[in-house]
């Protein structure tokens, strides 16, 4: 029996993370050398959203550039990972019996929430990717209540990744920008102490009580990835070590967290 694999959350930053790889980037390809290889990869991703909770069971799934004003080059990147339908499917039961709306898509392809941190972390795209939708009325709790359903298939050689920020506030991005706002690492050492400790309440209370909370997510959306991640890591939640990525673009931080065992 195949050793139950840990979770892991992902920063993706900016699309252009494809091709910039900063801190964070070789750091996700020195993980996938070390985990253990996975049956499949399964991916929630903010750039994925429906009311229900669908399952990419598509064979070969597309590599969607769902992003626009970015450099031509961005544009002919491409991420040839298999799909995997049949634990695509066995997502689908899992959310059913969890008591999800759910159902298999057979025509979504991979987003850029999925493909870009994935080009770092299996640089050959050699391991098959599915992605499950995270549905638009989602919040904290049931963020946590999806990874938990979602749970069972990290015992059956699936690396569950929630992509998503740590945080994302677009309207303060500026490219190319050296200079850090000071309220990010405020937030971001406060979320991470949470995470090093295994302290589940304080990450679920995180868009209410930490520092900046508001104005590091002003939608939340791409923190619900990092919940999604925690809860799919199991009960009491492990604590996690933090990949630092550094600040990319003045406000976004770039950390991951692995949530588990991964040798």
């Amino acid at each position: 029996m195949m050793k139950r694999l840990p979770s892991l959350f992902i920063s993706h930053g900016s699309p252009t993370f494809a091709l910039e790889p900063g801190r964070l980037g070789p750091a996700l390809t020195e993980l996938g050398t070390t985990l253990p290889t996975p049956k499949a990869v399964l991916v929630v991703s903010p750039h994925w959203r429906e009311l229900a909770a669908e399952v990419s069971v598509t064979p070969q799934p597309e590599t969607v550039h769902d992003f626009r004003g970015f450099p031509e080059e961005m544009y002919t990147l491409q991420y040839p990972a298999a799909g995997h339908p049949a634990l695509a499917q066995r997502a689908v039961d899992l959310l059913a019996q969890a008591g999800w709306s759910t159902k298999a898509n057979t025509e979504h392809g991979m987003d850029h929430g999925a493909w870009v941190p994935l080009m770092h972390l299996y640089p050959q795209a050699q391991v098959p990717v599915f992605q499950v939708v995270m549905p638009t009325d989602l919040d904290q709790e049931s963020a946590w209540r999806l990874g938990e359903a979602l749970a069972p298939l990290a015992d059956e050689g699936v690396l569950i990744i929630g992509s998503g920020s740590l945080t994302h506030n677009l309207s303060e991005v500026r490219f190319g920008s050296t200079q850090e706002a000071i309220y990010v690492e405020a937030f971001t050492d406060w979320v991470g102490g949470a995470a090093e400790r295994g302290d589940a309440d304080a990450l679920r209370r995180a868009l209410s009580d930490a520092p900046h909370a508001m104005r590091a997510h002003p939608t939340h959306e791409h923190f619900l990835p990092l919940l999604v991640a925690a809860g799919a890591a199991g009960t009491p939640l492990p604590k996690a070590r933090i990949l630092h990525g550094g600040i990319e673009h003045r406000v976004l931080a770039m950390d991951a967290y692995l949530f588990g065992d991964a040798t």
